[in-house]
């Protein structure tokens, strides 16, 4: 059965489907950014908040600013925005259909669609997954990157943006001089800080072009950090066939772990649905939660995804099902990462790598170490660096850690173990491959690139040990340093 409202009647009865009238919702958040892990993630929190008979008036309308997004947007209105979310959980799988998303912004060269949509005074919350390198930060100082040429266009031409941010700065322009007031900026990508992180990179963009404008901004609008958690893997030929299997031929399912966590500050300048209703945690201590999930499970799949990409280990439960992964993995996570993490109400660190151990190993989950990898160049520095620092810090180990960067440069060669080679997997894989291959004579030259270790290379105790388990990896393999690394 073809998914669309006209046959939700009609799917099978095993699949669980919308019992509010999608007719009768209204928008009231843009969303940019419509990858799988929003419509598994914050559109379902929406979707089950509607389930409820809550908040009908939240409804989402989808965005993009690339034209590889009309791709996606083609999909979902040929099935009026609909999606089916298929979990996949050891002890049984469920497949429902998701409703909260009735649109898709037509997506033309200088954003005036999506500029007019987030104009309307019904749209009071704008919120974005654009991925972790999507704000224009500078590697560097971690600060906003102005010379980036999107950035400079917009600066110039903020009337025709390029980027979402643009965007967003020329509909709170339009609201502020028809009186209609602000909305709320919400990421829901994996950076520490996200609100302050937008925050930053609008603020930044706005004051380029129109510093009053950007004062109105920061007094008017509100940029809240929140933690988002959810497992979802790409869509592939064995997703649709999944999909089809249960009875329903949709374009772009998305499966999902049995798992899910939004943590929020309740700092919303225009109103929010009630989400901790479908169990969204509000609080004051985002910081906490992020840390302990950037670090552990974003930290964690950064442990193993290059080594096992060297030893052609395709998915994540795959590389959790090879006794020398996992148990790198649980080493690295509790001696070098949860030392310097702290417990948040309920969940003390320890506890949440067994949790993290557990959901990495779903054997249903085919999330691949290639998905994982990729942009290591921004999730190193995220994700990795900082245990490294807090390490050499606090006097605690880094040799783990050392270790991974060690199998991240190797990977970055471009070849596997087995002679197969890998294709590019990071925005600057070209440099990158360059550098790592350079880096077997001389390691050094790895950690050199300031942008993404910064003095790292000046800490002798963390050089020497990421020169000696890459000249370990060269020689004897992938195999002899996980080895020699356990027992240790």
């Amino acid at each position: 059965m073809t998914l669309s409202t006209a046959t939700l009647a009609d799917l099978p009865d095993r699949i669980a489907r919308p019992n509010y009238d999608r007719a009768a919702l209204r928008p009231g958040i843009v969303h940019i950014g419509l990858g799988n892990f929003h419509r598994a993630h914050q559109s379902w929190y929406l979707h089950r908040l509607f389930q409820q008979g809550h908040d009908h008036d939240w409804a989402i309308l989808g965005a993009g600013v690339r034209p590889y997004d009309d791709v996606m947007r083609e999909r979902l209105l040929a099935q009026d925005c609909l999606t089916t979310l298929i979990e996949l959980d050891p002890a049984g799988s469920a497949a429902e259909i998701v409703g909260a998303m009735i649109d898709y912004v037509p997506i033309v060269e200088g954003q005036a669609p999506l500029i007019a949509a987030m104009a309307d005074p019904a749209i009071r919350i704008v919120s974005l997954t654009v991925t972790e390198g999507g704000y224009y930060i500078d590697p560097v100082t971690g600060g906003f990157d102005g010379d980036h040429p999107d950035i400079r266009h917009d600066a110039a031409h903020p009337d025709r943006p390029r980027t979402a941010f643009g965007a967003m700065i020329a509909a709170l322009r339009l609201r502020r001089d028809a009186g209609s007031g602000p909305f709320t900026g919400l990421s829901c990508d994996n950076l520490q800080g996200n609100g302050d992180v937008l925050k930053q990179t609008l603020l930044s963009l706005a004051r380029l072009s129109d510093p009053t404008l950007a004062e109105w901004i920061a007094t008017q609008c509100s940029f809240p950090n929140s933690m988002v958690d959810c497992i979802v893997p790409a869509t592939g030929p064995a997703e649709l066939a999944l999909a089809r299997d249960l009875g329903v031929e949709d374009a772009c399912p998305v499966t999902h772990e049995n798992f899910r966590q939004w943590v929020i500050e309740d700092d919303f300048c225009a109103g929010r649905p009630a989400w901790e209703l479908a169990g969204a945690t509000f609080t004051d201590d985002v910081h906490a939660y992020e840390t302990m999930k950037i670090r552990i499970l974003n930290g964690g799949h950064q442990v193993i995804a290059a080594a096992a990409e060297i030893l052609n280990i395709p998915t994540i439960a795959g590389a959790m099902a090879y006794c020398k992964l996992r148990a790198l993995f649980r080493k690295v996570a509790l001696e070098e990462i949860a030392p310097h993490v702290a417990p948040v109400p309920g969940t003390s660190p320890a506890d949440y790598v067994d949790l993290i151990e557990g959901r990495f190993a779903n054997p249903m989950i085919r999330d691949t170490t290639r998905r994982v990898a990729f942009d290591g160049s921004s999730r190193h520095p995220g994700f990795i660096l900082p245990s490294v620092r807090d390490g050499l810090a606090a006097g605690t180990p880094v040799e783990g850690l050392a270790l991974v960067s060690a199998a991240w440069a190797r990977y970055c060669t471009g070849w596997r173990e087995d002679g197969t080679e890998v294709a590019p997997n990071d925005p600057f894989w070209t440099d990158l491959s360059v550098r790592a291959n350079t880096a077997e004579e001389n390691p050094a030259e790895w950690l050199e690139m300031r942008h993404i270790y910064g003095d790292l290379a000046d800490q002798p105790r963390f050089a020497t040990a990421f020169g000696r388990w890459l000249g370990l990896i060269h020689a004897q393999g992938m195999e002899a340093a996980l080895a020699a690394y356990l027992s240790a």
